[in-house]
């Protein structure tokens, strides 16, 4: 059964077409650097690469670009439905679910939370129902898989009304990649699925991490937003609140600026002054460059903090699981994370960690409970097959 997958951030529109019912991927795309001059369509296909220019073009005529594609390769016929990543759903929201009018009025009503992410997602979803009237379409949301976090983890220490007049708690997010790499692990490892604690560390630009038990979130890093939590290439992740209004009267600009910069310009970036990528502050690093070397260390304290907290609401620890783009090849910051978790019986295997990259899995410990895995995590195929449940 191939599905469509939809995935519309504010800068581009990623795209696939997967057969869920063997999880191959026909082919998969991505339209980046959108209303700009540079903005193009480029998708791989086979093994191959390929791309298409389009100048000054948006989402919508980006994915028009991306159905014509579509098309040329003989995709359009065979398709059952349309699965969407929708960022944030909200506490309306515990499962994915076919979309309806009804759907798309509670997902515009999440907008506040999700100011950033919400409306593209939107988007997409009204340009997919455009071209694909007859086809079956399905949300996914990254908030839902947190949905079953207890009220002592979600809730906040601020004034209840906010959270009973505007919803302010956590909620968290990369719930489709912390879901389908916990779910690989229990299976890679043959723990049991119905009694298992696992940390699972998702690791790129944006990154979290949560604890899993049982196969059901009780606690996660971020928050009410994207922001809280450990640090990022661009986010400052959780920092004293004060900050906000102290720097607003230091450099005399609106608390808005601030904000925007903990979102935009702080995290590795910020620490480092160089780079919000991670391979190259690693390169510089190797260099000697102090702040490339400074901002790895604060990643990987605040990441190894993080992970030992969560051990908290699990009560035990069976694995950490790494993944996304760093935790799957950055061997030094897993070498680093683990070396600071060492009190919690995590052994680093130097050697498998070395060969644990660009797609290698496996177990990257001496120790075997608790142990520590890398498991490369596949939102899309997790978005076809939850798709390809609700509309067969």
């Amino acid at each position: 059964m191939n599905i469509l997958v939809l995935n519309c951030g504010s800068s581009s529109a990623k795209f696939a077409v997967i057969d869920a019912t063997t999880g191959d991927e026909r082919v998969s795309g991505i339209a980046q650097r959108l209303n700009s001059g540079e903005a193009s369509l480029d998708w791989k296909l086979d093994g191959h690469k390929h791309t298409r220019a389009l100048p000054g073009a948006g989402h919508d005529r980006c994915l028009r670009a991306a159905v014509e594609v579509l098309g040329e390769l003989g995709l359009l016929a065979g398709l059952a439905g349309v699965g969407h990543r929708v960022v944030h759903g909200g506490s309306r929201f515990s499962a994915s679910i076919r979309i309806t009018p009804e759907v798309v009025s509670e997902v515009e009503a999440c907008i506040p939370l999700g100011p950033l992410h919400n409306p593209p997602n939107l988007l997409g979803i009204s340009i997919a129902h455009e071209l694909f009237p007859a086809l079956p379409q399905v949300a996914v949301f990254d908030t839902a898989f947190h949905q079953t976090m207890p009220p002592r983890a979600y809730t906040y220490a601020v004034p209840h009304a906010w959270l009973e007049e505007h919803e302010v708690r956590r909620y968290g997010f990369h719930g489709t990649s912390h879901r389908f790499v916990a779910e690989a692990a229990v299976a890679a490892l043959g723990l049991d699925p119905t009694d298992h604690a696992l940390v699972t560390a998702h690791l790129g630009n944006g990154a979290s991490a949560t604890a899993v038990r049982d196969g059901r979130s009780v606690d996660t890093t971020m928050g009410l937003t994207p922001l809280e939590g450990l640090v990022m290439g661009t986010r400052s992740g959780s920092v004293d609140p004060a900050i906000i209004g102290h720097m607003a009267r230091a450099l005399d600009v609106a608390p808005t600026q601030i904000l925007d910069a903990l979102n935009k310009q702080s995290g590795l970036l910020g620490v480092s002054g160089l780079s919000n990528d991670l391979r190259t502050l690693e390169e510089a690093a190797g260099r000697g460059h102090a702040r490339a070397r400074l901002a790895i260390d604060v990643f990987s304290y605040v990441l190894a903090k993080a992970i030992a907290a969560l051990v908290v609401p699990l009560g035990r620890l069976d694995a950490v699981v790494f993944t996304g783009g760093i935790g799957e090849n950055s061997s030094l910051v897993r070498a680093q994370v683990l070396t600071q978790l060492a009190f919690l019986g995590l052994d680093l295997d130097a050697e498998a960690n070395a060969r644990c990259v660009r797609g290698v899995s496996g177990r990257i410990t001496t120790s075997t409970r608790p142990q520590a895995v890398v498991v490369p995590t596949n939102e899309e195929l997790l978005i076809a097959r939850d798709t390809a449940a609700l509309i067969s």
